[in-house]
């Protein structure tokens, strides 16, 4: 499961890319498997998590913690997405 992701924390857009690493993170903290996301969807916070993730491991300046992340977001998309993934999620 891949996801690219735009994400703007204020200072201006980016695009991010999920990986196995960022996925398996996700199912750690959430306790949710991904071949279940088909059937009960993914939240906006799950968004955020996967953009928190992948962003540190580009190596983008983000906070310390998740929250403050959130709390600065003002956009996160679904720019591309494999395996049928939803893609209502998104702020602006």
């Amino acid at each position: 499961m891949q996801l690219t992701l735009k994400v703007n924390q204020g200072e201006g857009e980016y695009e991010v890319t999920t990986n196995l690493y960022v996925i398996v993170a996700w199912e750690r903290k959430f306790k949710r498997k991904a071949s279940n996301i088909s059937d009960v969807g993914i939240g906006i916070e799950d968004l955020a998590f996967m953009a928190y993730e992948a962003s540190k491991l580009a190596g983008v300046v983000i906070p310390g913690e998740l929250d403050t992340f959130i709390k600065r977001l003002t956009v996160l998309e679904v720019v591309e997405q494999d395996e049928g993934l939803p893609t209502k999620a998104a702020i602006d």
